[in-house]
């Protein structure tokens, strides 16, 4: 029987893209399979901020930040936490993968034409000690382009494959089987869907209109994790974060199901590390939604004073930005789903930034002249949109009235306003003093010693209830679905193991499919801008060991 490809990659995601123009460059015939159309090329990649891990890198070093792989390795292990037998192949991913951001991933990305925002943010800030959660440094570099400047050389490189003729996308392809000849998986079997002119993100129609069978002398499984199968986050959701949400919204459209982390598995694969996942704190539902539940992540600088739902600060160091997972146990055992930031005019137009490229068009745009405009915005435009028609948005010019629309957004009225004035005034007297015993108020001190935050990420030290400073605001956040940091175990050249340890003789596996490599790379916690870097990463190391596998 012959074989119609050298290999079939799953997934025309930023990993699938990846692995088949590393496929292309070793000369390898590919048939990349999608079950949406082509117009959602590049999947999730596509919508993100463009946010890239690198250590030691040329924008770093202009900021005078002193980074080194030894405290990005420090730092990594203290966020991954890794506790498990099975994070064995994880763990030596996770080695190779600090090797790659402070060595050649910067200088193999920029000579294929990726450019870099200059200022280098500061993400999950930890605030625990230095051998705990967090990055000791600033180390998130926003690709200029964001994602769709992530996912251009890629597409590029695949396209040029398919003028060669090495390159057959077949889209519309659902796969819902996988079997083997001989021992080896090389047959991929499933249904061809209808043809549909959905735009990128929208729900396209699942009408089955054929069936295909395809083989190949290797399969890479690049088909993303499960954000937008809230009963498989449900299901797979861990004691350890409480109890899972009554109400969550989704980071990514609903066709990321997960089907085929369990269709690889039935064939042999070792899913591993399934219960840990990443899910943001600060989701707010998209006035202008794309796909069904669309929610948007505030990124946050470290001025809004966030309260659960009863009007209670949260606890240290959950200050925004800080840590994501332990913020998220925090609300899931308050026994609400919901939370708040509190706020003015003045944080809001210099510290919240929304994640995803449709949200940022001046960097998308790559537009110097509307990026200094939004910084030059008193509000810039996008979150302004918000403010006017965001349903979790309240606007006040004073605090009474400010509660009362707060309490309008839920089913029971649990703000108090005597008890926020009460916070809010007590932070407020020690915002004016020099001397401080609130730790939120020493990170806004300690976030504007570094150049970047101080330029365009933090509002200078202010009382929040200053009038000259308002309006107030009030946010109301949700949980947003994202990522699944488990997956496919995989060794160090991208092959799928089995139970036992062995390879799944024929199956490779990057991006989230594998846990972004390995099978959880990532551990219990993500350092942030490390996932489309574990796309890459990883897509590039399925993509040249299959290339040296096949004949």
């Amino acid at each position: 029987m012959a074989y119609d490809a050298d290999v079939i990659v799953i997934g025309a995601g930023l990993a699938g893209l990846v692995a088949t123009a590393e496929l292309v460059d070793a000369g390898k015939k590919v048939i990349l399979l999608d079950q949406e159309p082509e117009q959602s090329i590049g999947g999730q990649a596509h919508w993100s901020f463009g946010g890239l891990f690198f250590v030691d890198s040329p924008e770093q070093r202009r900021f005078r930040i002193k980074d080194s792989r030894a405290l990005a390795m420090q730092d990594w292990l203290g966020t991954a936490g890794f506790d498990r037998d099975e994070d064995h192949w994880p763990r030596k991913w996770a080695e190779a993968y600090v090797n790659f951001a402070s060595g050649e991933k910067r200088a193999w990305l920029h000579a294929q034409g990726m450019r870099f925002f200059p200022v280098v943010g500061w993400a999950e800030r930890g605030g625990y000690d230095a051998t705990g959660h967090g990055n000791s440094v600033p180390r998130f570099h926003i690709t200029w382009g964001t994602g769709p400047g992530v996912v251009a050389p890629f597409e590029r490189r695949v396209r040029e494959g398919v003028a060669r003729g090495l390159v057959e996308f077949r889209f519309r392809h659902r796969v819902t089987g996988l079997s083997r000849t001989d021992g080896a998986v090389d047959t991929v079997t499933g249904e061809i869907l209808e043809a549909s002119d959905a735009e990128r993100g929208t729900a396209s129609t699942r009408e089955v209109t054929g069936e295909f069978e395809l083989r190949a002398q290797a399969v890479i499984v690049t088909s993303g994790g499960i954000g937008g199968n809230h009963d498989l986050v449900r299901a797979n959701w861990p004691e350890r974060l409480g109890t899972p949400p009554e109400f969550m919204l989704s980071g990514v459209p609903a066709h990321v199901d997960g089907l085929m982390l369990g269709i690889t598995e039935a064939a042999g694969a070792h899913h591993i590390n399934r219960d840990r996942m990443w899910h943001y704190t600060e989701g707010i539902q998209n006035w202008n939604p794309i796909w069904a539940k669309h929610g948007i992540r505030i990124l946050p600088g470290p001025s809004s004073l966030w309260f659960d739902a009863r009007g209670k600060r949260l606890p240290v160091p959950l200050f925004p930005g800080f840590d994501t997972l332990g913020t998220l146990e925090h609300i899931q055992r308050s026994g609400h789903d919901y939370t708040w930031f509190v706020l003015d005019q003045k944080i809001i137009g210099k510290e919240f930034a929304l994640s995803g490229s449709e949200q940022n068009p001046d960097l998308t745009g790559k537009s110097i002249r509307d990026v200094i405009g939004r910084a030059r915005a008193d509000v810039p435009a996008p979150v302004k949109a918000f403010m006017d028609n965001g349903a979790d948005f309240v606007v006040e010019k004073d605090l009474a009235s400010l509660v009362r629309g707060m309490n309008a957004l839920t089913k029971e009225p649990l703000i108090d306003e005597a008890e926020l004035r009460r916070e809010i005034e007590a932070r407020d007297r020690e915002i004016r003093n020099p001397f401080t015993k609130d730790l939120q108020v020493m990170s806004i001190r300690g976030a504007r010693n570094y150049l970047g935050d101080k330029l365009i990420r933090t509002a200078s030290p202010h009382r929040i209830l200053d009038p000259k400073a308002g309006p107030l605001i009030a946010v109301k956040l949700h949980i947003l679905t994202r990522k699944s940091l488990g997956g496919l175990e995989t060794d160090l050249s991208s092959r799928v193991l089995t139970e036992t340890g062995e390879p799944l003789p024929g199956v490779y596996a990057a991006g989230e499919a594998a846990g972004f490599g390995g099978g959880g790379v990532h551990g219990y916690r993500s350092l942030e801008g490390t996932f489309l870097g574990g796309c890459i990463f990883s897509g590039r190391t399925a993509g040249r060991a299959a290339a040296k596998a096949v004949g």
